[in-house]
């Protein structure tokens, strides 16, 4: 299924969905962050996704992390929750939404690095390789406000 993201784009669909989902930062020892190569896009991603009805926001993350990379995480913290309404994601069986995300920090406790059928890739990048992948720019400013080590969660 093919996905194609907006912001800020008067010529985007109309919203006919709102998804609360969880994504999370999850660093290595070195300080390198894990991001996969989305299968829909090919575009540069944090693990996550939508969060079912049977589960909590971060056990959404801690599930979603396992599902796109094999690896067991644990949260360790908030970098922030992120519900602009200038950011529309249609896929190609006509769902078309608004997402209200909700990024953690998180560390390895298990697992091992396996490819989904949700990604093409995997790779724990540092963070000074950042900038030269192809990323949509809503991913960014999530690295971005992780790397800034803010004192608070970013509200958004």
């Amino acid at each position: 299924m093919g996905r194609t993201e907006y912001y800020d784009d008067p010529g985007a669909p109309e919203p006919n969905r709102l998804v609360v989902a969880a994504s999370a930062v999850v660093t290595d020892e070195e300080g390198r962050i894990l991001l996969q190569r989305r299968r829909d896009n090919g575009l540069w991603a944090l693990p996550g996704g939508g969060m079912d009805m049977s589960e909590s926001l971060p056990g959404a993350a801690v599930r979603e992390v396992r599902e796109e990379t094999g690896l067991d995480v644990e949260i360790t913290g908030l970098v922030g929750t992120y519900t602009d309404p200038r950011h529309v994601i249609a896929y190609s069986d006509g769902e078309v939404r608004r997402q209200f995300n909700v990024c953690f920090t998180a560390r390895v406790v298990g697992g091992g690095l396996a490819v989904s059928d949700e990604s093409t890739e995997l790779r724990f990048v540092a963070p000074t390789e950042l900038g030269s992948l192809p990323m949509h720019h809503t991913q960014r400013l999530r690295l971005r406000h992780f790397l800034e080590r803010r004192a608070a969660p970013y509200l958004g």
